[in-house]
């Protein structure tokens, strides 16, 4: 047996490539997406064990992911009581949406572009699950599906730092009227635009999907944070 041989048996394989997605990732996603759909809500202190039973896992990946969400802002740990989300103020969240639209506004437009019809087929269930979370209330699963979404179109143009980064500040986004919208009949009729979108980038129509997602992005700070639109 070869040296190279000898010491790959002898190294463990590492846990990112033995598990492609941890249960601590898992839960760090699902608390996030929570977060954004206001269903953690800021100014409350959340347990580890709490959160575990409403999820049905062990404390310990709770806290990992906790520890993680605070690293990256998100949360704030209080002392012997738990942890809290923090909330970001309005000038912050402006500076997120201003930040996601000159990212995500000309990549939708090299995406229609280039796009292909087998592309934008497989991104159509995913616009059939917003439309059926959208009317059936099931919040934190829309927030995860908008995601997949739009992750998933970004990453047709190829560049993996932009559908990180995008990640990345979805995750700061706070869509606390989405509850109000849904009863109100509301939340159907944006999440309808994820099929308009996917229509103008099977047109190839550049100009049209980048002004629809420039106005879809305003709905982060509008009517799904329960403020006007302009």
């Amino acid at each position: 047996m070869s040296i190279d041989a000898r010491q790959a048996r002898a190294t463990p394989v590492l846990g990112s490539l033995a598990e492609p997605t941890s249960l601590r990732a898992r839960v760090t996603q699902v608390l996030r997406e929570a977060m954004v759909a206001g269903e953690l809500a800021p100014d409350t202190i959340y347990s580890a064990p709490a959160l575990a039973e409403r999820l049905g896992v062990s404390a310990t990946p709770v806290r990992e992911a906790m520890m993680e969400l605070t690293r990256e802002g998100l949360v704030e740990t209080i002392r012997h009581r738990g942890y809290r989300v923090v909330e970001l103020g309005d000038v912050a969240l402006d500076e997120i949406i201003e930040l996601r639209a000159l990212i995500e506004v000309p990549t939708v437009g090299r995406v229609a572009g280039t796009a292909t019809a087998e592309q934008v087929a497989l991104l159509r269930p995913l616009a059939d699950r917003l439309t059926e979370t959208a009317e059936s209330g099931e919040l934190r699963e829309f927030v995860a599906a908008d995601t997949a979404f739009h992750l998933q179109l970004l990453a047709i143009a190829g560049n993996a730092r932009i559908v990180e980064e995008v990640r990345r500040l979805r995750g700061m986004s706070r869509l606390s009227a989405l509850r109000r919208l849904h009863q109100e009949g509301r939340l159907t009729a944006t999440a309808r635009e994820h099929h308009a979108l996917l229509d103008r980038v099977e047109d190839r129509d550049a100009p049209g999907a980048e002004a629809l997602m420039r106005h879809h992005l305003g709905h982060v700070r509008g009517v799904w944070a329960g403020l006007p639109e302009a």
